[in-house]
């Protein structure tokens, strides 16, 4: 089942973060189905939490699409070459988000090869949030695509991943975030091959 907008909209963007694993993220690029189940995601709140890009609540051409009502793209590079995918949460003008930093792939694996240019599915393929978006072939002109369409979402397969299953620790690469960089809003499914490397 194809998740919709009320699922996104709801308040509580760290047990949205947590809820999100072992759901399924698909892309229809090109005409082409790629896509699997989410294995790790981080967390950012608006309120209390220096990490978010909009937690100084200036609304800039880079931010503007977190302050959509949930439901939306919120695509950005980091190094100038990595694109990373996150999903806007909450109501609008309650800019949180959810970054998507690993998935199992399950559909279409020969195109995310060819994307990646590497001829195996190993880790390299997908554990990684830019990783990921190169395989799925996300880029930041998917910035503010709407998350209940046929070019990019999430569908609930019906798994529930149980809390003993499920590591949670501080985030990843935000040291500038003072305090807030031990919050403990990091998910990832327990002995997965397919979650990000960073420590």
């Amino acid at each position: 089942m194809k998740l919709t907008h009320d699922y996104y909209r709801q308040p509580d963007v760290v047990a949205l973060a947590r809820d999100m694993l072992g759901k399924y993220l698909f892309s229809c690029i090109d005409g082409v189905l790629t896509g699997g189940r989410i294995v790790e995601t981080e967390a950012y709140a608006h309120i209390g939490d220096q990490a978010c890009h909009s937690h100084l609540g200036r609304f800039t051409k880079r931010t503007s699409v977190m302050y959509e009502a949930g439901g939306v793209a919120y695509v950005y590079l980091i190094y100038g070459r990595y694109a990373l995918f996150n999903i806007i949460t909450n109501e609008a003008g309650k800019a949180d988000a959810v970054l998507i930093r690993g998935i199992e792939p399950t559909e279409g694996v020969a195109e995310m090869q060819l994307r990646r240019g590497i001829t195996s599915a190993t880790p390299k393929l997908t554990a990684g949030p830019g990783l990921l978006t190169q395989a799925l072939g996300i880029s930041t002109k998917h910035y503010g695509t709407d998350l209940t369409g046929n070019l990019i979402w999430l569908e609930d397969l019906g798994e529930q991943v149980p809390d003993e299953q499920v590591v949670v620790s501080p985030r990843v690469g935000i040291d500038y975030a003072g305090d807030d960089a031990a919050l403990p809003w990091r998910f990832r499914i327990r002995g997965s091959k397919w979650t990000s490397p960073a420590k």
